[in-house]
């Protein structure tokens, strides 16, 4: 025979109950929902920072907000020249700069029509068309990608569905188009994908490479 459970008195039973459904004190609340609310400005604050460090390219469109005036709301173009028209504010230079940038400029310059403090402009991306590169050769999938940031050679590897089959990894190459006409810059794509077995821990003695508009990463 099992002993029998000695039943609890009446009184120490009520107070195990209360104990139980007891409400969490205030104090408690409000230290979590102090926490879970700073968690949530972090994430918002990455987010804007990350978003507030591309550089706009030709091809993008924006979204330009004036607050206060529903006609100066407007979704632009940025065009070829890397420039965009805005009313009040003429042409602005947008290719090359991030939005907090281009939004300040559209403020400071539509000021003048104001007898008072202008309105405030915001500036964000629509569509980032413009950042277009390539990547061609020796890869799974080979072709042209679009990214809302600057991709390094291996996040735009991993586009491209990574290396193929009897890829020449030592003699990767990037093609850029600068000012003074085309250049070749040599990317070592073999000691890279070796990962720990060529590269020391701690940080890179030289950061990733990154693609800007218009390069070609070929994988010979």
């Amino acid at each position: 025979m099992f002993p029998s459970r000695i039943p609890l008195p009446l009184s120490e039973m009520s107070a195990a109950v209360l104990l139980l459904f007891a409400p969490v004190p205030v104090a408690a609340q409000e230290a979590g929902e102090t926490v879970a609310a700073a968690a949530v400005s972090a994430t918002g604050a990455g987010a804007a920072l990350a978003v507030s460090r591309y550089t706009v390219n030709a091809g993008d469109e924006l979204d330009v907000f004036v607050w206060g005036e529903e006609r100066m709301q407007r979704q632009v173009l940025v065009q070829p020249d890397g420039t965009f028209a805005f009313p009040l504010a003429g042409t602005i230079k947008a290719s090359g700069r991030n939005v907090s940038d281009i939004a300040a400029e559209v403020r400071q310059r539509i000021s003048l029509n104001y007898r008072t403090a202008p309105p405030d402009v915001t500036v964000s991306v629509r569509e980032a068309t413009g950042m277009r590169f390539y990547v061609l050769g020796k890869v799974r999938s080979p072709g042209s990608f679009t990214s809302g940031t600057a991709p390094n050679v291996l996040q735009a590897l991993s586009m491209a569905g990574g290396t193929a089959d009897f890829a020449d990894l030592g003699h990767a190459v990037i093609l850029r188009q600068t000012p003074q006409g085309q250049r070749v810059e040599p990317v070592q794509l073999k000691r890279l994908l070796k990962g720990g077995r060529s590269l020391d821990p701690g940080n890179l003695a030289e950061p990733l490479p990154t693609l800007a508009s218009g390069d070609v990463l070929v994988v010979p």
